[in-house]
């Protein structure tokens, strides 16, 4: 396992349990809600948002040249937000290494 992999399942894993204590907290709208009542929560939601919208035109250009799918990953984006790109760079970073391991198998 890389220490590109290993580093993204821990941004994930941490990640993943801000984001269940907060919707256990406050539920998925009250995660939303507040950055409607400040010109400067509305700023970083809508930063966020562009940050997601350009994510998603990168994944599809890089899965076209990797011949992945990446359709699965845009969906979760467009619901989960940050976790659609990490989950798409964990799969990146696995289809290389299966693809390093068969390479190096198919030199043999």
């Amino acid at each position: 396992m890389s220490g590109r992999l290993i580093a993204l399942a821990a941004v994930i894993a941490a990640f993943g349990a801000l984001s269940t204590v907060a919707l256990m907290d406050v539920g998925y709208f009250g995660i939303i809600e507040p950055h409607f009542q400040s010109w400067g929560a509305a700023q970083v939601f809508f930063d966020l948002v562009i940050v997601c919208l350009l994510a998603c035109i990168w994944m599809v250009n890089d899965a076209r040249e990797r011949g992945l799918a990446v359709w699965p990953f845009i969906a979760l984006t467009l619901v989960a937000g940050s976790f659609g790109p990490l989950a798409y760079l964990a799969m990146r970073e696995l289809r290389g290494a299966e693809k390093r391991v068969t390479g190096t198998a198919a030199a043999r």
